[in-house]
């Protein structure tokens, strides 16, 4: 027990340091509690083989899908259109989409791929994105309790939750808790935002590309209804100096060497050319299909403007690549709310279902998971098995029945939950949860009372991540674009862990009793 204490504290203390990579933490956790025999080798690499892993992975090819086909992209459009110039109801409007979206998809997935959208729409407005960019973190994080794909610590709650001898929560199960969660935090954010929150301009925007396939067509002076489709595209490239395109001839229309993309125009200083000479410095305009757009990004011959898969998420319209992304995911969506099949192989039939229709391609499926976070949970699984199997869990949840009493399972729950809230502000809510589970089924078990409510709290606990930036990688992403400093978040963080707080203690009880 003691060598099982000594590595849970090294490795939080290194969590907190943040100068190594997590994923070298968590491997490093499995390797110390197999080096000192606390785990077998077969227990401390068994992470990496468990269902939550699978499930995990497919959700975020699943998520990149919809991002992939332009599903999000839309989306953060309707909230541009529906605005209407008003401050609250953007407000009300984008927490709404972004939690809903984070059911889906992901927390970090939602908020990257609404953010630009969400500060040009502040710009346009007139407001500053200060104002928008922490609510949208905070709705996310809201969102992720809806349905059981909100977060993989809901997964994991759930996993626990059959290790304890109960029945898995369901796909909606989530929704009881979530659902007040997110209005009380559109509530909070709404009546409370305007004063807790900053009004900063800060140093650099992310590009918005919505309407660059219009801008392309007045520079090079096309027509802009055929540049940009589900399926094709276009990219502008300029000519390196140390190019081999240098000294070779060149004209609208040609064929390049690969013979999957077009020139579909040339310019030099601002002006168009028609058959030239290439020189360093000359910009074309490259027109094809995504996936050939794609592989110009690779290409030391040429420098690229603008991304091209950046470009098509943002631009492109949906065509029968969303539909068909949005039929997967309903799918989805019904295999895991019927229990019909279990949860990582209704996940895993829904990535494999976006590859073989062609959705996103293999490579871009690689390329949408997040092997970090997979090494993280795989990492720190073993963790969460040498917590139970050397009796720590047991010790610890002794010690909180002690120190609160065992009388008032709401103390007890209490405690759960502020011990989670204060550890998921210095490290991953996932590694969190890994932590406290075990704890909160010991402490249920040696009280009497039922797993489900202790590890209901630990899920709501582990999603209130709203004092600090780094928090969670969805704080981090909104602090360079909304300008904020270290300080900002509490101000409006504090209220809604409060909020978190007092549903975890005392609504969670309500539908899952002691």
């Amino acid at each position: 027990m003691t060598v099982t204490i000594v590595i849970l504290v090294v490795a939080v203390l290194v969590f907190v340091w943040n100068r190594v990579p997590v994923g070298l933490v968590a491997i490093g956790v499995a390797l110390s509690l197999w080096a000192t025999g606390v785990v077998s080798l077969e227990q401390a690499f068994g992470g990496f083989g468990d269902p939550v892993i699978i499930f995990i992975a497919a959700l975020f090819v699943v998520s990149d899908g919809l991002e992939a086909s332009g599903v999000t992209a839309w989306a953060g459009q309707q909230l541009v259109d529906r605005a209407r110039g008003s401050r609250r109801r953007l407000v009300v409007l984008l927490m709404a989409l972004v939690a809903l979206v984070t059911a889906l998809i992901s927390v970090n997935g939602a908020v990257a791929a609404l953010l630009p959208m969400v500060v040009v729409t502040a710009v346009r407005l007139g407001l500053s994105p200060s104002q928008f960019l922490v609510p949208l973190a905070f709705g996310a994080h809201a969102g992720s309790l809806l349905v059981l794909t909100g977060t993989p610590v809901n997964v994991l709650v759930s996993e626990l939750a059959v290790g304890a001898g109960e029945r898995p929560f369901g796909f909606f199960s989530f929704t009881l808790v979530g659902l007040p969660l997110v209005l009380g935090t559109i509530l909070v954010v709404v009546l409370f935002g305007p004063r807790l929150l900053p009004v900063r301009t800060p140093a650099a925007l992310p590009r918005d590309l919505s309407g660059h396939g219009r801008l392309l067509a007045q520079q090079y002076d096309l027509p802009d209804d055929a540049l940009l489709a589900s399926d094709t595209g276009v990219t502008e490239v300029v000519v390196s100096p140390r190019s081999s395109l240098i000294g070779v001839e060149a004209f609208p229309g040609m064929v390049t060497n690969s013979g999957d993309l077009v020139i579909a125009a040339i310019q030099r200083g601002g002006d168009d050319v028609g058959r030239t000479t290439l020189v360093a410095g000359d910009a074309l305009l490259l027109q094809g299909t995504w996936e050939a757009l794609d592989l110009t990004t690779s290409d030391p011959d040429v420098i690229v403007v603008d991304p091209p898969q950046l470009l098509r998420r943002q631009a492109a319209p949906m065509g029968a690549r969303a539909r068909v992304a949005i039929g997967i995911v309903l799918g989805m969506v019904l295999l895991l709310a019927t229990g019909a099949v279990p949860a990582s192989v209704a996940a895993l039939l829904a990535a494999c279902a976006m590859v073989l229709l062609r959705v996103m391609t293999v490579t871009e499926a690689h390329r949408s998971i997040s092997w970090t976070t997979l090494i993280l949970v795989g990492g720190m699984i073993p963790l969460s098995v040498a917590i139970q199997s050397t009796g720590l869990a047991d010790s610890m949840a002794g010690g909180l029945v002690e120190a609160v009493g065992a009388d008032n399972p709401h103390l007890l729950l209490l405690g759960i939950v502020v011990v989670t809230v204060i550890l998921g502000q210095l490290i991953s809510n996932m590694a969190t949860a890994l932590v406290i589970g075990p704890i909160a089924v010991a402490v249920a078990l040696d009280t009497g009372l039922s797993p489900l409510p202790m590890l209901m709290g630990v899920t709501v606990a582990a999603a209130a991540s709203f004092l600090t930036p780094v928090a969670t990688p969805a704080n981090t992403m909104v602090f360079g674009p909304g300008g904020y400093r270290f300080g900002d978040y509490w101000r409006l963080g504090l209220p809604l862990t409060v909020l978190f707080v007092s549903v975890a203690t005392f609504l969670v009880p309500v539908f899952w009793p002691f």
